[in-house]
């Protein structure tokens, strides 16, 4: 419990927005205590500074297996202190794709039902500054990364699991954190999970909670979580919900095209699944940005089926995008290399004909051309608009 942490030695590990929020709740609680803080841009020697103290606080930034092994018995986190002292309920979402938008869908079915909800994790606000003001009737949707439960020893109220993409090196690392979010739920508890995906049904069979099936393709998939929630806290589903920026966010119609941002696409699947979503009137695909070393040849055989007529493509895995196209089948889709989103932009209006959609959607993460997703989806709205006349 939190008292115990007031004759303990602390350091704060990593001090970005959540080691910030750490440090001022701890502060808050403790006033006269000193706490003390590692962060490499503080110290680039920060990882050999680590004893000497009782509790290490660690951020999701920072990964366990670069720590040394003498402190990981004394590694806490942020998530594993909300855990142990919230007194209200936790509603935990996860998943390789589509937890940020999952996470606003439950929040806006509590919200407009009239209960304390509150949206936090990486979708929202950090956590720890809630818990002075947490009480039994508060609920906590919770959007929790690999990083986040990795390491947790307890699992929330409600768990939701949407699905598990082998996209990552250490693909049986990230499965067993994302397994934690169901690994300590007793049979008092609820895991409502997708039973298409093949990883997330070994954890859901393995699980002691009361299960909760859900299906649904993309967006599909996001409301049957929300309406799942509903019915447990027996409340009304919610007819329309408002969706995220720059998550198939539609932009304008503009000279008769339809635009639309889905700046958050960082792997092929979400592209797949968004031009499943929008169908055959999608007719220009913007595509491309850093390169992960991800696999693009079923998003290869997905264009091929499609009635996209035009690719515009990043650097750097635009090269490789196209490469794969071509090897899946001789090539009708025209296609064009750009350096910035601006000539992307003036080039989906000259090739995308009235009536029809232009879909921004890269499958890549932003990093190199852009700072970020929201700064990518960002400029393509800026663009789309600056020539919308």
């Amino acid at each position: 419990m939190l008292e115990e942490l007031k004759d303990k030695k602390i350091l704060i590990l990593g001090f970005g927005r959540e080691g910030q929020d750490t440090f001022k709740f701890l502060k808050q609680l403790f006033p006269k205590k000193e706490i003390c803080i590692a962060d490499q841009k503080l110290d680039k020697n920060y990882l050999k500074k680590l004893g000497g103290y009782d509790v290490i606080v660690k951020t999701p930034g920072i990964p366990f297996k670069i720590l040394p092994k003498s402190s990981l018995n004394k590694i806490t986190t942020q998530t594993e202190i909300f855990f142990d002292n919230c007194p209200g309920k936790i509603i935990g979402v996860t998943g390789t794709k589509g937890k940020s938008t999952t996470s606003s869908f439950i929040y806006q079915t509590l919200k407009k039902a009239g209960l304390k909800a509150h949206l936090v994790g990486n979708i929202g606000q950090p956590v720890l500054a809630f818990l002075n003001e947490a009480e039994p009737q508060s609920i906590f949707v919770y959007e929790l990364s690999a990083h986040q439960l990795y390491g947790l020893k307890k699992s929330p109220h409600i768990a939701v699991l949407l699905n598990i993409y082998d996209y990552y090196r250490s693909f049986l690392e990230y499965a067993k954190a994302k397994a934690n979010i169901a690994k300590y739920q007793t049979k008092n508890d609820y895991l409502i999970y997708n039973s298409q995906d093949k990883e997330v049904n070994k954890i859901a069979r393995q699980s002691k909670a009361r299960k909760i099936p859900i299906r649904g393709k993309y967006y599909e998939l996001d409301m049957a979580a929300a309406k799942a929630v509903a019915k447990l806290f027996k409340i009304p589903e919610l007819k329309k919900f408002e969706f995220l920026p720059h998550r198939l966010e539609f932009v304008g119609k503009f000279k008769g095209v339809s635009f639309y941002n889905d700046s958050l696409s960082t792997i092929p699947q979400t592209t797949i699944e968004a031009l499943n979503f929008l169908g055959d009137k999608v007719q220009t695909l913007i595509l491309g940005g850093f390169d992960r070393g991800l696999d693009f040849e079923k998003l290869a055989q997905r264009l091929k089926k499609s009635k996209v007529k035009t690719v515009i493509l990043f650097p750097t895995t635009g090269q490789r995008i196209w490469q794969n196209m071509i090897e899946v089948g001789p090539q009708s889709i025209k296609h064009w290399f750009v350096k910035n989103m601006e000539t992307a932009v003036k080039l989906a209006y000259q090739h995308t004909d009235k009536g029809k959609i232009c879909l921004m959607s890269p499958a890549s993460p932003s990093f190199g051309v852009f700072k970020d997703y929201a700064e990518r989806g960002e400029m393509f709205k800026k663009f789309v608009k600056k020539y919308r006349d």
